[in-house]
């Protein structure tokens, strides 16, 4: 009998079986180590590379690819990763892409400075943050210093429990009744985001004259040399990012949820690298992506928008068929874009169309389109792909939904998935639903994470 209606499926019903509740378990405790040690894209790409290394697959550093499982790095923050297929590439590949980078806040060029006895930090901040949520919280400070000569040195401050932590200071409320009556976009202002690094003054009271009374800073200065060898200039060639410190956490009395920062998206980076390892016999050649400035419109040489996954392809052809036409083969690909999306939140229902919500426990979502008002700058995914993916996730008995970013008017926002779509493949965002998104601490739950990594498995294994 044909069920006229459709529900979607929770997973922990689906896998409510004591094998899958053990896998489930499994990887839900990899994936906290893995979100605590990866903060940001560079740390993420380095930890991928050592995976794909450990699995057989041979790094190209010019694009000349030996062997029938490869990856090139671009600029130690955006990966390409492929293994061949039991079908010739012509026949097309199965492609997912996913981005590194999360929310945050950037040094600036030149960040330190003294004030009111205290060293702080200048900061701009990087993608979508809501201000007042990194206020009055420990952060930690990751990145790297390149000196002239070349040296590259890689920081990280604050996640060890011996470290010091870093913070911003917030207004108390006895003297912010003004600051209460502005909407919350002007009441916290981005230039105010600065972060304090010290609060001892250097021992050398002969610099006090000379250079003003900036001993803090200069305290905040020794130290960084002599843990690091670097000096204020080698400032203006850093890439410093502050961000939430301490590990993530599994969040509710049963543990359902992981409680984290930078989910977006490296949950879909996990997820997929975990589907590429476990199918590694494929029918057609796999693909995985994990770009760089996704946050900030994919622009950049490591965004989405440059060319490096075409060059990739390109490099990919000429080693494996080098008669086959790149156009071609892009044609007759598919993808997916995996990125997360937006779950109905318990106390905000309202900014949702609930019929088209995505719900924690039911499964990865497909957006078919982003955009904003009027599906504006979005990918809308050809019906004859949707029906495609469903037959095969059926298959697969994985459990899914399908949802909007907020009601009409009320929300929007924008993937990878229109810089895919022009090579003429097909292509749709799927991944997660996420609580807090954006935030310095998400919420995942743990049976979406099982259910989206068996999903990318079975799309790669297609």
């Amino acid at each position: 009998m044909i069920e006229l209606e459709f529900e979607t499926k929770n997973c922990w019903d689906v896998y409510g079986d004591k094998k899958s509740k053990t896998a489930m378990e499994n990887l839900a405790q990899e994936y906290v180590e893995f979100l605590s040690r990866c903060k940001t894209e560079r740390e993420t790409v380095e930890f991928v590379r050592g995976q794909l290394r450990a699995a057989g697959f041979v790094e190209s550093l010019t694009g000349d690819f030996k062997g029938e499982a490869v990856f090139r790095v671009a600029r130690g923050k955006t990966l390409f990763a492929a293994r061949k297929g039991k079908l010739p590439l012509s026949a097309g590949f199965r492609l997912i892409g996913a981005h590194a980078d999360s929310p945050r806040l950037d040094f600036k060029q030149r960040p330190l400075y003294q004030e009111c006895a205290v060293a702080q930090a200048k900061t701009h901040y990087y993608g979508g943050i809501r201000k007042h949520q990194w206020l009055a919280r420990p952060l930690a400070l990751h990145g790297v210093v390149v000196k002239t000569d070349g040296t590259v040195m890689p920081v990280c401050i604050g996640e060890d429990p011996a470290d010091p932590v870093f913070a911003i200071s917030d207004l108390l409320p006895h003297l912010a009744y003004k600051q209460v009556e502005k909407k919350l976009s002007d009441a916290f202002e981005a230039e105010k985001l600065n972060i304090i690094l010290g609060h001892a003054p250097a021992a050398d009271k002969k610099t006090e004259k000379k250079n003003g009374n900036t001993l803090v800073k200069r305290k905040v200065l020794e130290l960084l040399h002599a843990r690091y060898g670097i000096a204020e200039e080698d400032l203006y060639s850093a890439e410093l990012q502050a961000v939430p410190a301490g590990p993530a956490r599994r969040v509710g009395l049963d543990s359902g949820i992981v409680g984290g920062y930078g989910q977006d998206d490296r949950i879909c980076v996990y997820t997929a690298l975990r589907a590429l390892l476990a199918a590694p016999r494929p029918e057609h050649a796999q693909v995985a992506l994990f770009w760089d400035k996704e946050e900030i419109g994919s622009e950049g040489s490591t965004g989405a928008k440059s060319h490096f996954f075409e060059y990739c392809l390109e490099d990919v052809i000429a080693a494996w068929e080098p008669k086959a036409k790149p156009r071609r083969v892009y044609e007759k690909s598919k993808a997916l874009s995996a990125d997360v999306h937006a779950a109905m939140d318990p106390d905000y229902q309202d900014l949702h169309e609930k019929l088209n919500a995505a719900l924690l426990g039911y499964g990865p979502c497909f957006c078919k389109f982003t955009g904003h008002r009027g599906k504006v700058g979005a990918n809308d995914a050809h019906p004859e792909y949707v029906a495609w993916l469903r037959g095969l996730l059926a298959r697969a008995n994985v459990p899914w939904q399908m949802a909007e970013l907020g009601k009409v008017d009320h929300g929007g926002g924008g993937t990878v998935a229109k810089f895919l779509a022009v090579y003429g493949m097909d292509v749709i965002d799927f991944g997660p639903p996420v609580l807090s998104m954006h935030s310095p601490f998400e919420l995942t739950s743990v049976a979406d994470l099982y259910a989206t990594m068996l999903a990318y498995k079975a799309f790669l294994q297609s």
